[in-house]
């Protein structure tokens, strides 16, 4: 049986022991989504939800980020041509519903900031492991866009609704520390050890009877696709919406120019 791994351009898939990790990969704009990561990351989380190979799934950054969300080039161009947008968004429910709907454990480690939809990636994740110097937030309703793409689904399934309002509304970014203490996130680790702390973590989850393993998971995330069946759509067409507005084209265009 052929147990390769597929090759992307924005997405480095590597299988050692039984562990599939899924490294975001274009480290030089922080990991950002462009066209072609819209595109691949789906592609590579349905092979790993799939692969046969692999029991235990690891969602990382490569470089100092875990993703900065949208290219901001690329984020200009949407606006400027909001129907191009409309591919991304159906490229975001496929990102969302198959983590939701991957039975395998996933763990993210964080190993740099997750911002906008590179947070809801990562807290899409089941368990969480930080290194200190991260930074997480969604700052959607900055840049005048809903926060339609998971923001609004899975931050008040982690921190309940009051919280949830507070920080996608202003789109603060807290520190790997205060995500911690809400319980946003599971753990902070110096960035030296996190390698250690996951692979530990990895080790556990492997020693685990499988079965019993993806149907806790899976049970565990019943809640979360049944809301998704009332949010996600809804949240999507506002997002669409939003982008089309005077107020996303005038955000970009300040921070073009700040650029």
């Amino acid at each position: 049986m052929d147990h390769a791994v597929p090759e992307f351009e924005t997405i480095a898939l590597k299988r050692r022991d039984r562990v599939l990790t899924i490294t975001l990969n274009r480290p030089d704009v922080m990991n950002a989504f462009d066209k072609m990561m819209h595109d691949e990351l789906p592609e590579a989380l349905v092979f790993a939800r799939d692969d046969r190979a692999s029991d235990v799934l690891v969602l990382t950054g490569s470089g100092k980020a875990f993703s900065a969300g949208g290219d901001l080039a690329h984020i200009a161009d949407n606006a400027a041509h909001p129907e191009k947008f409309d591919h991304e968004i159906a490229m975001a429910r496929r990102i969302v519903m198959t983590l939701l709907e991957t039975e395998k454990p996933v763990i993210c480690q964080l190993n740099g900031h997750a911002v906008g939809l590179g947070a809801t990636i990562a807290l899409l994740c089941d368990i969480v492991y930080a290194a200190e110097r991260a930074k997480i937030g969604d700052p959607h309703v900055a840049i005048g866009l809903a926060a339609g793409d998971g923001g609004a689904l899975v931050w008040p399934a982690r921190v309940g609704l009051t919280r949830a309002k507070e920080f996608l509304l202003t789109g603060e970014l807290l520190t790997a520390g205060e995500a911690a203490s809400i319980g946003l996130i599971n753990r902070t680790f110096a960035a030296e050890d996190l390698d250690a702390a996951v692979e530990a973590l990895s080790a556990k989850l492997l020693s685990m009877p499988q079965i019993a393993l993806r149907k806790t998971k899976a049970l565990l995330n019943l809640e979360t696709l049944r809301a998704a069946d009332g949010i996600l759509d809804v949240g999507l067409e506002w997002e669409k919406e939003t982008v089309r507005s005077a107020e996303h084209r005038s955000a970009i265009e300040a921070l073009l120019a700040k650029a």
